[in-house]
């Protein structure tokens, strides 16, 4: 448990905190590689990078030698709001730069400050985000099991009337061949 002081420090840090919002991370880029990119113009609390989807990630996978993690969009929270605003304000639409021959050399930056932003937005959202896509993937599963019972259900109707409309032909059959060899015989006698 945090004391009252402690919980003071704390909520006046989140108060002075300020986040960035990187709309692309170039392929192959880490967050620690975010981290020390962006260190070198002010302190940084937290990175967090969103992940490609899943489907996306698989295909790119199956069709290229590199197994690493991707990120498409990216926040990072600075220390102080002052800075976290004047780092995006410089950097966006800039080269990301780096020696010649780096990998991300020609890329550019394309970030935005988020004002009145706090990072338990964030977290809320992303767990919101995730519980949706859990209850929509339990629709569809539950959704997918009505259906197969459905189907074995309409399976099984079509069975049995398939085995009735057989006895049905068979008793005709025999009742055909039990009226013909009825009449025969009274003929042969």
């Amino acid at each position: 448990p945090l004391s009252a002081q402690a919980l003071a420090e704390f909520n006046a840090a989140q108060e002075r905190a300020g986040v960035v919002y990187i709309s692309r991370i170039p392929p192959g880029m880490q967050p620690p590689k975010v981290r020390h990119l962006l260190g070198a113009y002010g302190e940084v609390g937290r990175v967090y990078l969103q992940q490609e989807d899943a489907k996306r990630a698989y295909l790119r996978r199956k069709h290229t030698s590199t197994k690493k993690p991707h990120y498409t969009e990216g926040w990072v929270e600075f220390v102080d709001k002052k800075v976290a605003r004047t780092v995006a304000e410089m950097l966006n639409a800039q080269p990301i730069g780096g020696k010649k021959g780096t990998r991300w050399r020609d890329d550019v930056w394309t970030m935005k400050y988020l004002p009145r932003f706090k990072w338990s937005m964030l977290t809320e959202q992303i767990a919101h985000e995730r519980a949706v896509h859990r209850d929509r993937l339990r629709q569809e599963v539950s959704q997918s099991r009505m259906e197969q019972k459905d189907y074995l259900k309409q399976v099984e109707l079509a069975r049995v009337l398939d085995k009735r409309a057989e006895r049905k032909r068979k008793r005709e059959e025999e009742s055909e061949a039990a009226g013909e060899k009825a009449p025969q015989k009274p003929k042969a006698e």
